[in-house]
C-alpha cells in the first residue's frame, strides 16, 4: 500500500473513532476577554462608573473600584444549558464585606433565576460564594473555612453534571452538593462587577470570564492567562 494511501486509511479511522464517541463532541463554549471597553465578546457593554482598563501579569483586565463602577452584557451565556461550567480569571482587592461580581440573569421568571459568582472579604482574605438558583431548585456552595490572601489573582469555576453542583478555586474544589429539579435557564443578561439590580459592588480586577454546555474537569480549565 502506498504511504498516501495509508495515511488516509489511518486518519478515516481516527475520525471515524472520534464521531462515534460522544465525549469527543465539540462543546459550545463563549468566552469573554475584558481587555477593553467597546467590545466584549462581540457584545457591545453598557458601561457604569468609570471602570478602567489595566495591564496585569494576567493580560489586560477591567478594574472596578467597588463603589459604582461596573458593565452589563445582554447575553445569559449559559442560556439552555442542561450541564455547564462557569470560569472567570479574577483579583479580589479587599474592600465590603458581601461583593457580587459575575451575575448571569435570565428573564425567565425575572429576578427569580440566576447563576452567580460572589466572594465575602474578611479582613486580607476572602472566599467564594457560588450560587445557582431557578424554578423548583436553589442552591449555595460556600465554605467560610476556605479562605484566600486578597490582591492576587485567581481562576474561578462553577460545574453542574446534571447532578451535582461544585466549585473550585485555582482547580482544587471547594464545596459540592446535589441539585435536584435543575431546569436550563432562559435568556438573560449578564453583569460584571456589581449584581444585577446594581448592589453589592464588586472592588478589584477581572481578566476573562468562559462558559461551557458540558462540566469540565479540572484539567480542562482555562488558564489564568
Amino acid at each position: 500500500m502506498r504511504p498516501r494511501a495509508a495515511l488516509l486509511l489511518v486518519l478515516a479511522a481516527l475520525f471515524g473513532a472520534g464521531a462515534a464517541d460522544p465525549a469527543l463532541a465539540k462543546a459550545h463554549r463563549i468566552t469573554w476577554t475584558f481587555d477593553n471597553l467597546d467590545r466584549i465578546g462581540r457584545l457591545k457593554p453598557q458601561v457604569l462608573g468609570d471602570p478602567k482598563i489595566e495591564d496585569a501579569p494576567v493580560g489586560k483586565a477591567v478594574v472596578f473600584d467597588g463603589v459604582d463602577d461596573a458593565l452589563y452584557l445582554g447575553r445569559h451565556p449559559l442560556a439552555g444549558a442542561a450541564k455547564f461550567t462557569a470560569e472567570a480569571v479574577f483579583r479580589p482587592d479587599g474592600g465590603a464585606f458581601e461583593q457580587r461580581w459575575l451575575h448571569l440573569a435570565s428573564n425567565d421568571p425575572e429576578n427569580q433565576t440566576r447563576m452567580l459568582f460572589e466572594i465575602r472579604v474578611v479582613g486580607d482574605s476572602w472566599y467564594l460564594d457560588s450560587f445557582v438558583k431557578g424554578k423548583g431548585y436553589s442552591q449555595v456552595l460556600i465554605d467560610p473555612k476556605k479562605l484566600h490572601p486578597i490582591g492576587r489573582w485567581y481562576h474561578v469555576a462553577q460545574t453542574f453534571d446534571g447532578t451535582t453542583y461544585r466549585s473550585y478555586v485555582d482547580g482544587v474544589l471547594e464545596c459540592e452538593a446535589k441539585v435536584e429539579g435543575f431546569v436550563p435557564q432562559g435568556p438573560g443578561e449578564t453583569s460584571i462587577g456589581v449584581r444585577h439590580n446594581r448592589v453589592n459592588y464588586f472592588h478589584g480586577a477581572v481578566r476573562m470570564a468562559r462558559f461551557t454546555d458540558r462540566a469540565l474537569a479540572p484539567a480542562d480549565f482555562a488558564r489564568r492567562r
